[in-house]
């Protein structure tokens, strides 16, 4: 690893027009949020976009599970989301195909006779898809590697979650379109740097609140955490914290392909957010967040007034990036730089051991040797 950052040295320059063209290498065989879960009801039929796959989503009247299906028709392509769900089975508009919605099966071709033998190895492309902390999970396998199998599925990795640490707790969920491609969003998600610009406000911060920072970063399994440490003193909303008179503690994790999680702990009480920056199409993304606490758990108004202003920090967020996004369109020269970069680099360098590994065949080499401090000014 490179040493740390010592007082009085040049930062060094890292072009990265490379990383961060206008076409990025996807991460599959991994979970992303499709959509909300919540708006699959009775034999309504749901429409997303993900890494550049349609697909058509419902909810499956006996048992209450969510399935995902490519949307489109094996036959002749026509989505199958211009068709019918009875709560059990998709029929597809053109000729009446009826395909089981969780396994891709076909299991009726109207136009077969009685002398026809059916074809029953025909599937329409179905995913595992699950529900969790509101989402559905779309399981998204590379492309070519066949379709995954209903056996199969019990041994995928389990879906992400919020970690949460009482019975009794209040969530919400923030969602925004990010006209860049994911790359772009995450390493977005995870600059340290930006915040007194981008978010400046009288309740989080402003320029003039700079100042220098040191924190302690480690290696996880396909990710790195800053270390344990107590939140920044120039950020308001942590200090609504400190009404409980008991040390704050923080951790940040970045998990691959696109996951930041973050824990506030102040004694028995807690806040805890997962942020994914989900690749739709290859120049498009979407941001979401799932937050969940106990703080101030019986005061009214409480989440109204979270979604609120966390609704406005997203946005401001997003409004950067459309911005960002006019730039890009020249195709400009870009950066990043010691040690506010650091995460950044940390992600190129991640993302690529993955993809060697899954191409080899041989087991992910983790970029970072060991612990690292970082310093910034933010």
């Amino acid at each position: 690893m490179a040493p740390d950052a010592a007082a009085g040295r040049e930062p060094a320059l890292y072009p990265a027009s490379d990383l961060l063209g206008p076409d990025t290498s996807l991460i599959y065989n991994d979970w992303y949020p499709a959509m909300r879960s919540g708006s699959l009801k009775g034999r309504k039929m749901a429409t997303a976009m993900l890494l550049g796959i349609p697909l058509v989503l419902g909810r499956k009247k006996e048992d209450g599970r969510i399935f995902a299906m490519r949307d489109s028709c094996p036959h002749r392509g026509i989505p199958l989301s211009c068709g019918w769900f009875d709560g059990s089975a998709v029929t597809c508009k053109y000729h009446g195909w009826v395909f089981e919605p969780e396994s891709g099966q076909c299991m009726e071709i109207p136009s077969l006779t009685s002398q026809d033998s059916y074809p029953r190895r025909i599937y329409a492309n179905a995913f595992p898809c699950q529900e969790g902390d509101g989402y559905a999970w779309v399981y998204v396998p590379r492309p070519g590697s066949g379709r995954v199998r209903m056996e199969a599925r019990e041994a995928l990795p389990p879906v992400p979650e919020v970690p949460k640490f009482s019975a009794r707790h209040r969530g919400a969920h923030l969602t925004a379109e990010l006209p860049c491609n994911v790359d772009h969003g995450i390493i977005g998600l995870m600059d340290p740097a930006h915040g007194p610009f981008v978010h400046q406000a009288w309740w989080w911060r402003s320029r003039h609140s700079i100042h220098e920072k040191e924190k302690h970063f480690e290696p996880i399994a396909q990710g790195f955490r800053m270390s344990a440490h107590t939140p920044s003193a120039n950020s308001a909303p942590y200090k609504l914290l400190g009404v409980y008179g008991e040390p704050i503690e923080t951790t940040i994790d970045f998990v691959l392909p696109n996951r930041r999680y973050e824990t506030l702990r102040c004694g028995n009480k807690w806040f805890a957010s997962l942020t994914t920056v989900t690749p739709t199409t290859p120049g498009h993304s979407r941001i979401d967040v799932y937050a969940a606490w106990n703080v101030f758990y019986g005061v009214p108004f409480v989440t109204a007034v979270a979604k609120f202003f966390g609704k406005r920090f997203v946005r401001q967020d997003q409004i950067t990036m459309v911005q960002q996004a006019e730039g890009l369109k020249f195709n400009p020269g870009l950066m990043l730089i010691d040690d506010a970069d650091r995460p950044a680099k940390w992600y190129f360098a991640l993302k690529r051991a993955r993809l060697e590994a899954e191409e080899s065949g041989r087991t992910m080499q983790h970029p970072m040797d060991g612990p690292v401090t970082l310093r910034w000014r933010s």
